[in-house]
């Protein structure tokens, strides 16, 4: 058993339905200012009720039903920004959790979450609109170097979910490749042959085996 993330919970839920916003000369549809919610929130195979991606060439689709940011990295990022106001939904997460952290969960890891079962399937890579959510573009690059990427998760079993509720540790793939480890091999961070191998014969999602597969 994953002790390490054996006493978990869920801290806020948010989710956002697309808008049009002006971006420089143009317009663009995003879903990255989450409002939170409250009461029991049904999750389906693909999103949060109430929740709906905007650019589905990039955001969404069966491997990014449902994302996740730790509570614990606010108040890193309260200090190297104080500046900024950090709400929980901040980062466009869905929800804020306390008790997972990228080095410890694993990609293939299943968790309850209320009555839905969720598994673990990639880290947050950010694209320009975390940029547009902040208001600056700096904000890209300290994500990325900082490793504090978020999870995403697939949706195993639909069910509902609200918070408070207890995340439950269920079962873990046998490759153990931690969500910092991949984060950091598509940053460049580290490039391990070894890792490498154990990480396509592991449960990341497609889009990642195929990146991996090129390195």
């Amino acid at each position: 058993m994953n002790t390490a993330v054996n006493s978990s919970r869920i801290l806020s839920v948010c989710v956002a339905k697309p808008k049009i916003i002006d971006y420089g000369r143009r317009q663009v549809a995003t879903s990255i200012f989450k409002q939170p919610v409250t009461g029991k929130i049904p999750l389906r195979k693909l999103n949060l009720e109430g929740d709906e991606q905007a650019d589905l060439t990039v955001h969404g689709g069966p491997d990014k039903a449902v994302y996740i940011y730790p509570s614990e990295h606010y108040p890193w990022w309260r200090q190297e920004m104080p500046d900024v106001e950090f709400d929980f939904g901040k980062f466009g997460e869905n929800l804020t959790t306390e008790g997972l952290l990228e080095d410890k969960v694993c990609i293939g890891d299943q968790f309850q979450m209320g009555t839905a079962i969720v598994q673990v399937s990639q880290p947050r890579l950010p694209c320009y609109k975390l940029g547009i959510r902040f208001g600056r573009t700096d904000i890209i690059k300290k994500f990325v170097q900082s490793c504090r990427n978020g999870i995403y998760f697939s949706v195993v079993q639909e069910g509902e979910l609200s918070i408070g509720d207890s995340i439950t540790y269920l079962r873990s793939d046998e490759h153990k490749i931690s969500v910092k480890d991949v984060a950091r091999l598509f940053t460049g961070q580290t490039i391990d042959q070894d890792f490498v191998q154990r990480a396509l014969h592991s449960n990341l999602a497609g889009q990642m085996k195929m990146f991996i597969a090129g390195l």
